[in-house]
């Protein structure tokens, strides 16, 4: 049995994820449960770089977190760059090849690998098909210009498992991708 990867994301409408927290502020859906269920089901997480540098920063020294600042803490995690080798926070760097070494990561066993943001990491995962679900927290906001998730280029076919109304009209929207060879259920 081969470990899941997990991707999870912040969403506008036109499918912008970058710099979430300045857009996320005017929202407070009910994602508490949510992201502690997902972060306690997981077995590590798998970042890229920039969003590995900003929580090194953040999640070491941030109070008042909990359990959840414990978790987020003592987790592996595993970083897709080519630029740091000298990672803390217990942190290894994917040796060579990105999806080499995410393919030898989904071959171990233990609970699903967790991707936080991570855009550029996620869009290479998905272009290789080596992501399993897919969760966009979709905000009821169109931003017009921004790093999008998906570009032009993408054809990526997937099948709703769940949604869920986070509140604050942000849905909560669960997919796994569709392999091009299986036939789609209705």
């Amino acid at each position: 049995m081969m470990r899941k990867v997990i991707v999870t994301e912040f969403l506008t409408l036109d499918g912008v994820y970058e710099d979430s927290t300045l857009w996320q502020r005017d929202y407070s859906p009910d994602d508490g449960g949510f992201k502690r269920a997902e972060l306690f089901e997981s077995g590590g997480l798998l970042l890229g770089r920039v969003t590995y540098e900003g929580f090194a920063q953040y999640w070491p020294t941030a109070s008042g977190t909990g359990t959840f600042g414990e978790r987020m803490n003592t987790l592996p995690k595993f970083v897709a760059t080519t630029t740091r080798t000298n990672l803390k926070w217990n942190a290894t760097a994917l040796q060579g090849d990105v999806i080499a070494g995410v393919e030898a990561l989904k071959r171990q066993e233990g609970q699903p690998l967790l991707v936080y943001g991570s855009g550029t990491l996620v869009k290479t995962l998905l272009r290789h098909g080596l992501v399993d679900e897919l969760r966009l927290m979709v905000y009821p906001l169109v931003l017009g210009h921004g790093k999008r998730l998906f570009s032009e280029e993408d054809r990526l076919p997937l099948r709703l498992i769940d949604s869920k109304d986070m509140g604050a009209g942000v849905l909560l929207l669960t997919y796994e991708p569709v392999h091009e060879s299986a036939p789609q259920q209705p």
